[in-house]
């Protein structure tokens, strides 16, 4: 029996990669089982699918601030690695591959305690603190971008770029404006700040809202609870807590994208030629890893970049009309790219383990 263990959640950036994988695994045959949280957004994603089998395990969020959650988590990190042990060795996969979040640490560890091999994937340019530990139980590290091979031992880690879902690159325009309730006579400003939303760009967006819709129809994916019940009625501005059945539709019905710098969301931007606006999550809410994804797009002339620490109002609302009369430049920029099928390399890589 060919089964495979995927794992990954906490967001939904530790989620769509492993979404982008399911399809391509079940042609090839594989039997999939993915391990989770039980609450978390990895049970809201992956319960949709028909043909992976969800388990649960409990775990704790590995924090590098004080809380008086540090205190308890660790107890459950601990239940769910005996979780992991106990339900790895009763499936008995040929390989686990984790996406990264704090669930996957005791999936992880469960899998190198039965002796499974584990493939790990890091997003970001440096790793987060999950993948820092799951790392050392790892076979094998892929990373999404060039420079992270660099913060791990020597061939332990192969860039291979970022699985992305196929179903992202055949959307249709068309629908997009049916699910919007849009017209032809504006250009599409799409805004999204990640599966949880970002607040400070939703209240940016929505303070420049009476000037934005003159020149633009604006799609905002504002995150679960941050819909405004006062703008609903507002035309050429439609609002939803998150999509995804719709996302492809609505990515390429968008001319111009702003939103945080989450490295799933810039590469499907990137797949995709889309000028794009970054507003990378500050140190002061981050470890910093978003700020350093959007230096290296804007370095290669992939996007723009907005701080959010010195964003205003009036500059958010330059930097989207510069972003819109110079998008010729980034589409360029973008079709220079070099679009390796990273979802075959990393598909192969399970093959070889």
């Amino acid at each position: 029996m060919k089964r495979i263990v995927l794992t990954g959640g906490g967001t939904a950036g530790h989620v769509t990669p492993n979404l982008a994988l399911i399809p391509e695994l079940l042609k090839e045959g594989w039997e999939i089982h993915y391990i989770g949280t039980e609450n978390g957004i990895e049970h809201t994603l992956i319960s949709k699918e028909k043909n992976v089998i969800y388990h649960s395990v409990k775990s704790g969020k590995l924090r590098r601030y004080l809380d008086i959650k540090n205190f308890t988590d660790p107890f459950k990190v601990l239940a769910g690695i005996g979780q992991s042990v106990s339900l790895i060795r009763k499936l008995k996969p040929r390989v686990v591959f984790s996406k990264g979040g704090f669930v996957s640490v005791p999936v992880v560890i469960g899998a190198w305690l039965n002796q499974i091999p584990v493939i790990v994937h890091e997003s970001d340019i440096t790793p987060g603190l999950a993948n820092r530990i799951a790392t050392r139980f790892a076979k094998i590290v892929c990373t999404t971008f060039p420079e992270t091979v660099r913060h791990f031992k020597e061939g332990k880690a192969i860039h291979t770029g970022t699985p992305i879902r196929r179903e992202l690159l055949s959307g249709d325009p068309q629908k997009g404006k049916r699910i919007c309730g849009f017209t032809e006579d504006k250009p599409v400003l799409m805004v999204m700040g990640g599966s949880l939303g970002a607040v400070a760009i939703n209240k940016a967006i929505r303070n420049i809202l009476p000037r934005l819709t003159r020149r633009f129809q604006i799609v905002h994916i504002c995150g679960k609870n941050n819909l405004d019940p006062g703008l609903l009625d507002i035309k050429g501005y439609k609002q939803f807590e998150y999509v995804q059945e719709e996302l492809p539709h609505i990515m390429a019905l968008a001319d111009v994208i702003v939103s945080r710098a989450g490295a799933n969301s810039i590469f499907e931007f990137l797949a995709l030629r889309k000028p794009n606006l970054l507003i990378p999550l500050p140190k002061s809410a981050s470890r910093g890893d978003q700020i350093l994804n959007a230096r290296s797009f804007e370095k290669q002339g992939f996007s723009m970049v907005l701080d959010q620490e010195t964003m205003t109002d009036d500059l958010l609302y330059k930097a989207i009309f510069e972003l819109y009369a110079n998008r010729q430049k980034y589409i360029d920029a973008m079709s220079k790219w070099d679009s390796a099928d990273a979802l075959q390399k990393i598909v192969n890589f399970i093959h070889s383990i």
